[in-house]
């Protein structure tokens, strides 16, 4: 009998590389899995929690395949995904409330928060949802996710996910984000795209935005310096995300909408483990 193998050695050839994410985080997901072992009652597993935990983190940080991971673990690409869907309900549980979130923040003295939009782009889809995902405004497919981060730019909240086509006010009202503000006695800044999402903009403002000019309104010198002011102040929102975009699975999401929610809280938990180390 004729066997067929490589000239150089076995077919599969496994590499190390660093995985840039604090001993902290990787404690963190290894006492969720431990629990959550515990809580089912689970005798044996293939892999023990510390292996568990290196390979989710080394698929959510560098978006690695799972079927190249689970050829260096000796286990199924299926099994990769379960473990990638265990650990991110896991997560995705630690994510604050708004509610709670925005009392926090006025407890500690807070008066405002960042609100903004981001596109996260997924692969493209056949027939109608192809559609409902393409955004106009990015030229691109994607799902749209709202959120909020403090003053300092960590984020507090990630909504659930919205369809690319939808807009950024659309989905603020959906939320009830206006609502939650007011209860809660703080302000938001926002960009020029939630102009006229405040429902009481002249007694008691909690969207706080910039003008924008019109044919008929050129904006003066002192729009023109607020405008700026408000941009100065809104940076830090982008630095919240860029924290959460180091995480390069996002870089094209492969999940339905269901579970892009759950990844998208999973990763703000992560995210802020990591910001305050």
């Amino acid at each position: 009998m004729k066997t067929h193998r490589p000239a150089e050695g076995t077919r599969d050839a496994v590499y190390q590389v660093r995985l840039p994410v604090s001993k902290r985080t990787i404690e963190l997901v290894a006492g969720l899995i431990r629990g959550r072992r515990k809580q089912l009652g689970t005798r044996w597993r293939k892999v023990t929690p510390g292996t568990q935990v290196i390979v989710v983190l080394a698929v959510l940080r560098h978006d690695q395949r799972l079927v190249d991971m689970a050829g260096g673990n000796a286990v199924s690409a299926s099994t990769v995904r379960r473990w990638i869907l265990e650990v991110l309900g896991l997560l995705a549980a630690r994510a604050p409330r708004l509610d709670r979130a925005l009392k926090k923040i006025a407890r500690r003295g807070g008066v405002v928060v960042l609100l903004d939009g981001t596109l996260v782009r997924t692969r493209r889809r056949t027939g109608a949802d192809n559609r409902r995902n393409y955004s106009g405004k990015h030229k691109a497919h994607g799902l749209l996710f709202l959120a909020l981060t403090d003053e300092k730019g960590n984020l507090i909240l990630i909504s659930s996910a919205r369809p690319g086509r939808a807009s950024e006010i659309t989905a603020t009202r959906h939320d009830h984000i206006t609502r939650h503000l007011r209860e809660a006695g703080l302000g938001a800044l926002a960009d020029l795209g939630f102009v006229g999402l405040d429902d009481d903009p002249n007694d008691a403002p909690v969207i706080i935005t910039g003008r924008k000019a019109t044919r008929s309104h050129r904006l003066t010198d002192a729009e023109k310096e607020a405008n700026r002011l408000i941009s100065r102040e809104r940076a830090a929102i982008e630095h919240g995300f860029a924290n959460l975009k180091t995480w390069r699975i996002l870089a094209k999401v492969r999940m339905s909408t269901h579970y892009a929610t759950t990844l998208l809280r999973a990763l703000l938990v992560l995210a802020n483990r990591e910001v305050q180390q």
